[in-house]
């Protein structure tokens, strides 16, 4: 009846940061931090999370001599998302 919901993208900050990063190619640790209105160290726990499950790719390198992240989804996240969301919707009623 009701099909399971994937727990790594059931998290609330999980499925924001997944969901920005299906619009955009990539982003900025900054831009997601913002968007999301998560403290630094949760987001960082969260990026941790969603690479260990192959949903997102981090790359780390230097910008003006300062550290940046940047973060995108890999195609295991994008089918991850997009099965996540079928699934969501079998919760749904009918009409």
């Amino acid at each position: 009846m009701f099909k399971d919901l994937d727990p790594i993208l059931h998290s609330q900050l999980r499925l924001a940061i997944v969901s920005l990063l299906m619009s955009v190619k990539e982003a900025e640790f900054t831009f997601i931090k913002e968007q999301t209105n998560a403290t630094a160290g949760n987001v960082s726990t969260q990026l941790n999370k969603l690479k260990a499950a192959g949903y997102i790719d981090i790359n780390k390198q230097f910008k003006n001599n300062y550290p940046q992240t940047l973060c995108a989804i890999t195609p295991v996240g994008v089918a991850a998302f997009e099965q996540y969301v079928t699934a969501l919707r079998s919760y749904l009623p009918k009409t």
